[in-house]
Order: structure tokens, then sequence, then C-alpha cells
């Protein structure tokens, strides 16, 4: 995966004062499955849209696998675009939908059935090329619509929020099944959303986006473990962020950390941090069970909060509610926090 399927070199795309896109360059491999992610008016579908050719960049040059498609018409890019709402045409079966492409080429109505009948599989919907897209669930028209997509062999498969109107159960299920079908295609899928889960779940590398710029570029691992802002700490996941002289007090400098809730731990009433580790103290100012786990906010002594998250693997509702007011004592290892630049 060394070849570059997509590069931004400096891109911007203003829109009269708004900067919508901000000196932005980044590199997406050949075959990896790419999210861009973060809050809406962030910029991330504004880079989607150019590299689709929807909207031209006002400075800076977009790469297709080597050819600078910066002005290039969406034509004339080897790119198929997947949107949140199927854009499916009503009146056309499963099968003339998915075939629609192959058809304005001039391909033959039997390469067409054969083709449609190998993409039905693939998004594993066989028999179901004779339906009407309102005789099919929200989940079914979305892999109908990545099948229609698919069919034209594109180099780059554009996914913009696709599984946003899914409920939550359905959703994860199309996750999986969204990273298994790009396996088995194998070509680049970048990917749009706002949900960290999503993007966390599928990607192999994930950009996050934050006013027009890329905040930081890594895997979902990276991202998740080692963010290096203020803003991709919050965005992603949840985290603790300290700075000034509660940092100090934990740490010894006023350098802002983040650590998130599931590093930290109770310590037994007598126990000391090692070495390798920060302690804090104070009490449980709210508990909030959720079944799996329980969330616990903590306020420590001498100012400053911290949310911690343990698993349930013995409590009940009833003892974790009992935490509620009792003096605690919180650790966790030093390799866990991160030092943040802004």
């Amino acid at each position: 995966m060394s070849e570059s399927a997509i590069l931004f070199k400096n891109v911007s795309r203003h829109f009269g004062e708004v900067k919508a896109v901000d000196d932005v360059t980044l590199e997406i491999r050949d075959g990896e499955f790419f999210s861009m992610l973060g809050p809406s008016g962030s910029g991330k579908t504004t880079c989607l849209r150019m590299i689709a050719g929807f909207e031209r960049p006002s400075a800076g040059q977009i790469f297709l696998y080597g050819q600078d498609v910066s002005n290039l018409p969406p034509y004339e890019r080897s790119v198929n675009t997947v949107f949140q709402d199927y854009a499916l045409f009503p009146h056309m079966t499963i099968e003339e939908n998915i075939a629609y492409g192959l058809m304005i080429k001039g391909v033959s109505k039997e390469d067409r059935i054969k083709q449609v009948g190998e993409m039905l599989e693939l998004v594993r919907l066989p028999g179901y090329g004779g339906r009407k897209p309102s005789q099919l669930s929200g989940g079914q028209r979305q892999r109908v619509a990545l099948a229609r997509a698919l069919i034209n062999h594109p180099k780059v498969l554009l996914l913009d929020e696709p599984l946003g109107a899914l409920d939550l159960k359905l959703r994860q299920q199309m996750q999986v099944e969204l990273k298994n079908i790009q396996r088995e295609v194998g070509i680049t899928f970048i990917f749009v959303t706002h949900d960290q889960e999503e993007a966390l779940t599928m990607s192999d590398r994930i950009a996050v986006f934050n006013e027009g710029n890329v905040e930081q570029i890594g895997t979902p691992a990276d991202i998740y473990e080692h963010p290096q802002s203020s803003f991709v700490a919050g965005f992603v996941g949840v985290s603790n962020l300290l700075s000034g002289e509660v940092a100090k007090r934990i740490t010894g400098v006023e350098d802002k950390f983040s650590i998130r809730p599931e590093k930290i731990h109770f310590a037994k009433a007598d126990g000391r941090a090692g070495a390798d580790s920060y302690q804090a103290s104070g009490n449980i100012r709210d508990v909030i069970y959720l079944g799996l786990y329980t969330r616990y906010l903590v306020e420590l002594d001498g100012g400053g909060d911290l949310v911690v998250v343990e698993q349930n693997l013995k409590s009940t509702s009833m003892d974790v509610m009992q935490a509620k007011g009792q003096p605690v004592q919180l650790f966790w290892k030093k390799e866990h926090i991160s030092r943040l630049g802004g």
C-alpha cells in the first residue's frame, strides 16, 4: 500500500470569507480504508466533493494516482460516490439501478446481467434484483447504492456519511459489512463521517478535521491513544483534560495533558501508586450506572474533576450507587497520558 491513491498538496477551498478548507496536505494510500472525521463544518465533506470534482480548489492541487485532477470534471475521474440518501431511481428495479452505469457505457445486456449478479452476491442481496427500492429496508437500499457505485470499477470509492440514516444496530452491522466488502474488492474507500465509532471501527487511518484544517492523521489506535491536541482528545472518545495548577499537583508541571477515563483505576484504601504511575485523591460526586459499565465523576482534592469508567464485572447497580460521596484514591500509568499542544 505504498502508492498514493489521493494526494492533497496545500489545498484550500474558500467561499467568500469562509475558509471551508484551509491549506490541507494529506496522502491517502492505495487500497486503504481512509476516514475523514470531524464535526459539521470542519471541511471533511468539502474535501470529499473536491476529490469527486463537485467542487474545485481555490488553491493547491489534488492528484488521483499521480494525475493532477484539480480542474477535471467529475465524469473524467475514476471515482464514484455513495450518498446518505442512496439516490436510487424509484421506478427502476434493483437490477436496473445497479446496471444503470453499465447501460450508459453501452455494455451488452448479457454482460450487464452477469456483473449485476456478481454485485448482488458481493453485497449479500442475491435474488433481490427484481424488487423496487421501496420494497427494501434502509440497510438493503444502502447496499444497492454501494453495488451501483462499485459495478463501474472506480479506482476510489467516496462515501459521504452513508450510514447516517440507519438506526444504531443496523449501522453497527453495516460497519462490519462495509469493511468486509472493502477488503474483498481491494479498492480505496474514502469515508466521511462525524461518528467517531464508525471511524474507529472501519478505518485503516483517520484524518481528524477541525475548522478547515487537519488536526491529526493516524491509525485508530494512534488517534485514540495518543491525541496530539485538545480537540482530538475531546472529539475522539471521552477524555479528561487537565492543565495549570491541577496538572502541576499531579505531574509536577503545568503542561496540559489528557487521560482516558478507562485508564484510571481506584486504589485500595491504603494503596500507593508506584513510580511508574500518577495518583490523585478526591470524592465521588456522581455515579452513572450504564449497565455494561459505570461512569464516576470524581471531584479532586484542591480542585478539578476526573471522569472514571469501570466495567461492571461483578457489581450491580445497587453496589455502584453506594459509592456516591465516598473518598477515593485514583492512579494511572504515566505512559497513558498524552501531552497536548493545543
